[in-house]
């Protein structure tokens, strides 16, 4: 089956208060709960073709929010009120805003799970092993605490969990950050998050968290990393934190969490990853591991991260290049054609890419402030482009079904065209769905209307043999000279905004012809053509042809013949924005 996510942004998703202020507290622009995630939300959710439903924003992190027996913490390594939720203050624990008791939290959070499970869903929990936040403390597995044992008048030592700051030229040991200064480490300060070593971090760096150490010296990159412990290396022969992360994985796998989204994996060892997945699954073979990584300076990893993580055994890895290839087309000048180059043979990533057009460190696909300003006309089209082109797992952000703009109250993360992670904030079009608990969607515009049952079609149609298990095959090279086939006037070429395939399953003989017209203004009326080695790529070696839409039911079924396809063409029209899937059959 393939993994198809949900990301549930609990804070967000199930916070039915409909007024708020910017930089708003709890009490006033409102917060989800775990008991608002109710049976009818999960049930409506998992009709929608979801396997897996990542919680997001789980635990409990740095916030300006006091609850009893928890204050608040420093308003200088709080980005936000409610807080970042990779700013984690107890990898043991659960975000106490999330609970309707919060001395219940734990509680209220394990009925959760097994809520998801019943309705036939695999709970996935943030995992974020590269930073923990300055004021983290886990007094309930304090033998656990990252910093307890370490040497802190050295840079880097192979069983410290942190990296300690050199001694500054003036002498002056006090980390001063954007907010002021943070006087628990004053004399003794450590490297933030991003690799930033200094004593006066700067608001673009992640200055509210502190790097942990693997057992290598992250300056010297992967060559240092590579030669750390291999797979089968007994527990107490690994660097401290491996083990203090492993009985991290292995606590909430026993709660009944059943995969990780990990943080920024490509900044972690791959000799850990591998050491550490195999464990997981001794525990839980079925576990579900995801990476975010992108193959920036900060990689750990040897070569490309993405195919290094897969290799180290994460089953999906975030496939940045294809989602910017995609944005491309409307703040690049890109041209559908160009998207051929993500399917060669080199930079395919096999089944483990995870395709997404939303996730909450990404701009919403509506906002007006990103893709040209053309998303909420145009997704239908990039929604099928990027799940249907390849066959790995894919991520739908809560709200990207109702074309949700990010236009709740905002704070630090300003308005940027993203829902804000660091504020309390509501989803003002999903709460139209939401409608106060009931989920029924009674308040939705008859256009949301459209577009959340488009998702839902499109998201089961993922289970399609073509689509979860089939090879790919471009048509664009076969029709840069087909008339209307997604040409601008004055142009010499063809596939502009036009963007066809062919996905076939070899096993179930079954093939579809995929079209996206990512134009948000002009229909496409051409005539596709399809080669005759396409043919034979598809089996398809009857004279006669019919092509049923899947995504349209409605619509009335195209005849070909064999040579059609490969002359004139296969005649077809798909509206701007759109897409269709073509059950391809031989007649």
């Amino acid at each position: 089956m393939r993994t198809v996510i949900y990301q549930l942004f609990v804070r967000h998703f199930s916070n039915f208060k409909r007024d708020g202020v910017p930089n708003g507290t709890r009490e006033q622009n409102g917060c989800g709960t775990f008991a608002d995630v109710n049976d009818a939300a999960l049930e409506s959710i998992s009709q929608m073709g979801i396997t897996h439903l990542w919680l997001t924003g789980i635990l409990r992190h740095a916030t300006q929010t006091a609850h009893p027996g928890l204050p608040a913490h420093p308003s200088c390594v709080v980005k936000g009120i409610a807080g970042s939720p990779y700013a984690v203050v107890d990898y043991f624990d659960v975000d106490p805003d999330l609970a309707q008791e919060p001395e219940k939290r734990i509680e209220e959070f394990s009925a959760l799970l097994a809520r998801i499970r019943r309705c036939g869903m695999v709970p996935m929990l943030d995992f974020v092993p590269n930073h923990v936040s300055r004021c983290y403390a886990s007094p309930g597995h304090s033998e656990l605490e990252p910093g307890m044992w370490d040497k802190k008048d050295v840079f880097f030592a192979r069983d410290n969990s942190f990296y300690y700051l050199d001694a500054p030229q003036d002498g002056d040991r006090r980390v001063i950050l954007p907010g002021g200064e943070f006087e628990a480490e004053r004399g003794c300060g450590r490297v933030t998050g991003n690799n930033s070593a200094t004593w006066r971090p700067s608001v673009f760096d992640w200055y509210e968290t502190v790097k942990l150490n693997y057992g290598c010296d992250y300056r010297h990159g992967s060559a240092e990393a590579e030669s750390l412990p291999g797979i089968l290396t007994a527990t107490n022969a690994v660097p401290r934190t491996w083990r203090i992360l492993d009985r991290v994985l292995a606590w909430w796998q026993n709660l009944g969490v059943g995969g990780f989204r990990c943080d920024m994996a490509h900044m972690i060892p791959l000799p850990f990853w591998r050491w550490e997945i195999a464990r997981a699954r001794l525990r839980d073979e079925t576990a579900f591991f995801m990476a975010e990584a992108y193959d920036d300076p900060m990689k750990l990893t040897p070569g490309n991260p993405l195919q290094d993580l897969l290799s180290a055994g994460f089953d999906g890895v975030y496939d940045a290049p294809a989602y910017r290839a995609l944005r491309d087309l409307y703040e690049g000048g890109r041209w559908a054609n160009d998207l051929d180059a993500l399917h060669r043979p080199e930079n395919m990533l096999f089944t483990g890419g995870v395709r997404y057009v939303e996730n909450h460190d990404e701009p919403r696909l509506a906002s007006p402030l990103f893709w040209g300003g053309y998303g909420a006309t145009v997704a239908r089209s990039v929604m099928t482009a990027q799940y249907a082109s390849s066959c790995g797992p894919v991520l739908f952000y809560n709200g990207q079904e109702v074309s949700e703009r990010a236009e709740g109250p905002t704070g630090f993360g300003g308005d940027n065209g993203r829902t804000s992670i660091f504020d309390y904030t509501s989803l003002p079009r999903l709460q139209r769905w939401t409608c106060n608990g009931r989920y029924n969607g009674e308040e939705l515009s008859a256009e949301e209307i459209e577009l959340r049952q488009f998702c839902a079609t499109l998201l089961r149609l993922l289970q399609h043999p073509a689509l979860s298990n089939g090879s790919f095959y471009g048509l664009n090279w076969a029709n840069h000279s087909t008339p209307g086939y997604g040409r601008e006037n004055g142009e010499g070429t063809s596939g502009h905004y036009l963007y066809a395939f062919l996905r076939h399953s070899l096993q179930a003989h079954r093939t579809l012809l995929i079209v996206c017209n990512f134009s948000p203004q002009q229909d496409a009326e051409t005539s596709i053509h399809i080669p005759r080695n396409a043919c034979d790529w598809a089996r398809k070696n009857a004279p006669h042809f019919l092509f049923t839409d899947l995504l349209d039911p409605s619509a009335s079924p195209i005849s070909a013949t064999t040579e059609q396809l490969d002359t004139t063409g296969l005649p077809l029209r798909v509206v701007a924005g759109s897409a269709r899937i073509l059950e391809w059959m031989q007649q």
